[in-house]
This record gives C-alpha cells, sequence and structure tokens, in this order.
C-alpha cells in the first residue's frame, strides 16, 4: 500500500491533502484533478479546513465503489460523532432518515417509495408543466433585453416545477420557493430552514387530510408505511436534489450553448443541439462535482491506498468522467457518464431531470433567438465549495420581445394522473431505524427527531 503522502512540492496541499474549497478551486477544479491524479485512482483532500476525506478520482475505481454498497456503506453516523457542531460540510453529509444514507433492507425500502412515487408522474403532463413554467418566466424579463438567467430562470423554474409534483396550495407553495431558495441564496439561511421545514410539515399534514395525484400522497400511500418524519425527510431530499443540481445543470448547458462554437454555430439554423450540450454538460462539468461520501466499516485497502475506517471516500463525478483513459471515448449521445451515480444509490429521477433541463433549455432558445451572454464566458464565476459545479450568475443580452403566456387551465391539483399505480407487492416492511450513537454528543445530535428544531439550529 501506498503512503498518502503529497506527490511534489508544486502540489498546493494542505497539511499534506489538497482542498476542494476557496475560489481557486472553483476558478479551476480541472486542474485540482489533474494533480491529484498522481496520487492514483483516489487521493487526499480537505472538503473543508480540518475536515479530511478521500476523493475517488478514476473512472474505475468510482464504479467499483459505487456499486458496493457492502464494502463502502453510506451511513455516515461514525463519522458525523467526530465532527464538531459548526463543521461547514455536516449539513450537507450527516445523517436523515432516506434513501441516501441508508443501505441494506432500509435503503431498499426508502427507494421502493420513492422511485414508485416518481414513475407516477407521466412525462408528458410534466413536460406539457415546464412549457408553461418557462413561458411564464421568459414573459417576466424578455421584455427587458438582459436577464440574470440563473436567478430568473434556471433557479426558478425547478422550484416552481416541484410546487406542481408536489401539489401545493399556491401559498404554501410560495413559502417552499421562499425557503428553498432563502437556503441557495444564503441570505438568513437560519430563517429559510426553518421556513422550508415548516412549510413541508404542513404539506405533509395537509396530504395526510386531503390526499391528491401527487408525489408526496403517493409516498405516503406507498406499503413502506413512511412516517411523517421519513416522509420529511424524503421530500426535502427530492426537493433538495431537484432543485440545486437541476438549476446548475440548466444553467450550465445554457452557458456551453452560448459560448462554445461547436454548439452555437447552429443556434441560428434552427437546429438547436441541446441534448448534445446536456452530454456535454454531464460528462465534463456535472452539477454535482463530488459529493456521495461511504464510510468504510474498517480500515481497508483499495486502489493502492488505506482507507481509514468510518473517513469519508467522497466520489469525484467531474474527475472521474473526465479520467484520461476514458478520452478517446465519444461523448455526444453518450451516457455512460457518472453525473447520475451509479449502483443502487443511482439518481432515481435522472429520466424526468433531463427532460426539465432540456425543455427549459429548448423554450428560452426558441423565445429568445439573438441572447448572447453579457460578458466574456471568463468573466463568469463559479460558486466555491467542493460540490457543486455552480454559477453565481449567468447575465444576457437579447432583442427585447413580448412573450405571450397560454393560460394556466390546471390551476389548483397538478394532472400527472396519466401514469398508472404500480402493482405493489406485499413484502415485509422494514420500519427499525439505526440505532444511535450513546456518547454525550450523539445525544446532543439526534436531530432528526426533530427536524423543526434542527432546521432552527438548537
Amino acid at each position: 500500500m501506498t503512503s498518502q503522502a503529497a506527490p511534489g512540492q508544486a502540489c498546493p496541499v494542505q497539511h499534506g491533502r489538497m482542498p476542494l474549497y476557496g475560489p481557486e478551486f472553483a476558478a479551476d477544479p480541472a486542474a485540482t484533478y489533474q494533480v491529484l491524479r498522481q496520487y492514483g485512482p483516489v487521493a487526499p483532500v480537505e472538503l473543508a479546513p480540518g475536515v479530511p476525506a478521500n476523493l475517488v478520482v478514476g473512472y474505475d475505481a468510482a464504479l467499483e465503489v459505487l456499486r458496493n454498497p457492502n464494502t463502502f456503506p453510506r451511513n455516515p453516523l461514525r463519522w458525523q460523532e467526530k465532527m464538531p457542531p459548526d463543521c461547514p460540510v455536516l449539513p450537507m453529509m450527516m445523517y436523515r432518515p432516506n434513501a441516501l444514507f441508508a443501505d441494506g433492507a432500509a435503503h431498499a425500502r426508502y427507494r421502493a417509495a420513492v422511485t414508485d412515487s416518481l414513475a407516477r408522474v407521466d412525462l408528458n403532463a410534466l413536460r406539457t408543466q415546464v412549457e408553461f413554467t418557462a413561458d411564464l418566466l421568459i414573459a417576466r424579463f424578455a421584455p427587458r433585453g438582459e436577464a440574470n438567467l440563473l436567478a430568473e430562470y434556471a433557479m426558478l423554474v425547478p422550484l416552481m416545477m416541484f410546487n406542481h409534483l408536489y401539489g401545493c396550495p399556491p401559498e404554501l407553495g410560495e413559502r417552499l420557493v421562499s425557503g428553498m431558495s432563502g437556503i441557495f441564496d444564503m441570505i438568513d439561511p437560519e430563517k429559510a430552514n426553518a421556513e422550508l421545514t415548516q412549510a413541508m410539515l404542513e404539506l405533509i399534514a395537509l396530504k395526510r387530510r386531503k390526499p391528491g395525484q401527487d408525489v408526496p400522497s403517493w409516498m405516503m400511500a406507498h406499503p413502506a408505511q413512511l412516517g411523517d418524519e421519513e416522509v420529511l425527510h424524503h421530500l426535502i431530499l427530492l426537493m433538495g436534489a431537484g432543485t440545486e443540481p437541476e438549476q446548475n445543470l440548466i444553467a450550465n448547458g445554457i452557458r456551453l450553448l452560448l459560448s462554445d462554437e461547436r454548439f452555437a454555430g447552429d443556434l441560428s439554423g434552427g437546429s438547436l443541439p441541446v441534448e448534445e450540450a446536456l452530454d456535454e454538460v454531464l460528462w465534463t462539468d456535472p452539477p454535482i462535482a463530488n459529493y456521495s461520501a461511504s464510510y468504510p466499516v474498517e480500515d481497508t485497502d483499495f486502489a493502492g491506498v488505506r482507507l481509514p475506517a468510518a473517513e469519508p471516500l467522497v466520489m469525484s463525478f467531474a474527475a472521474a468522467n473526465n479520467d484520461p483513459v476514458l478520452a478517446n471515448q465519444q461523448r455526444s449521445g453518450n451516457r455512460a457518464h457518472l453525473a447520475w451515480g451509479a449502483g443502487p444509490h443511482s439518481c432515481p429521477a435522472q429520466q424526468q431531470a433531463r427532460l426539465m433541463a432540456s425543455v427549459a433549455i429548448e423554450k428560452l432558445l426558441d423565445g429568445l433567438p439573438d441572447m448572447r451572454l453579457a460578458v466574456a464566458v471568463e468573466e463568469l464565476v463559479w460558486r466555491p465549495g467542493p460540490f457543486h459545479r455552480a454559477l453565481t450568475a449567468l447575465p444576457v443580452r437579447f432583442t427585447p420581445v413580448n412573450v405571450p403566456v397560454q393560460p394556466d387551465e390546471t390551476p389548483g391539483e397538478t394532472p400527472w394522473t396519466a401514469a398508472p399505480a404500480p402493482s405493489y407487492s406485499t413484502r415485509p416492511v422494514e420500519t427499525s431505524m439505526p440505532k444511535q450513537p450513546s456518547s454525550p454528543s450523539a445525544a446532543r445530535r439526534r436531530w432528526w427527531n426533530f427536524p423543526a428544531k434542527w432546521w432552527r439550529g438548537r
């Protein structure tokens, strides 16, 4: 086994580890990944100051980890116990009772509730609603001749779509959008977290009283028999995973189409290569760049290094997708990238997510055909952080135009009923929760028993 010492003095490491934070990493993560490859398929990093981890940068190694949850489980509780309460990556990585942090029977139970519920969303109805939402948003800024497409479009499309998928009454939906937007904007995030959780709890109570044709109602009616706490954390998981990454996919796709001559040259001819652009983004700049941590049960030898027990082993989807061993592969139409993950924890909503992104981009290019970046592509700024590949803004200019919006013919509940209800099995339901640590700090961190309190930081 090799050690995890730095491969050379030129490597900008912190305590022998490459930092995955700060403006330098955000501006050019590919340069960091290139240095990390000197270690081999797995390299030592810091997710935040004082938070060590190992990052999988090799494609084959990433597949092996993602496909072997028995060796590389997802439950972070043992690692979490060693982290201070103010650890900046803890909110993204700490345990919650949902499919992302579960394995085995618990994961199968959770995932069945998610996938069966999502399967009932009719894709034609989804497309129609995305088109209406896109037209509504475009009509707001089209007469101005300029817009920040990140804040005014890419961020709002998925947020508003989740209102429909969740069957939210307008007032409650506005609070969900406000809470989630506040978390992303980091403007009084404590208040935004509390607002989001309270609104979601009210939505759950509403759907318990009056089920509808929507994802929360289907999830509650599923034979997995999720409790309100489990439903809460799955709805927040779906909304978080389906909004921040989705906005990045839309924004990064638009950026590529407006700045890369391989794509921009075709726009005036009426052939919009949106699908090819999305393939390119998912390979080169996946919206979630580094995530899906696993935690070895014991010290484990893997890919030539010794992995400490319970230390995060994080997947770099961006680095793995751009592994030099894949350099000769054609990417247009190639869906072998890892942007959606792989194995039992692969994204269950990738078909819906891709459809939403492609329709949103197509509607924008159709409505504003002479759209162009308002700044040079090199002047666009990327948000710092180890997990995402996200712009801070996407300013564009175009010829002002009035875009007509068709009246919404489906106020209130969303018509997702075209998809048939699944035929549920009668397999036994595993309802036990993971055992909690017995240390004093563990007692203080049993936050998932009191989600609203956790969101307020208590």
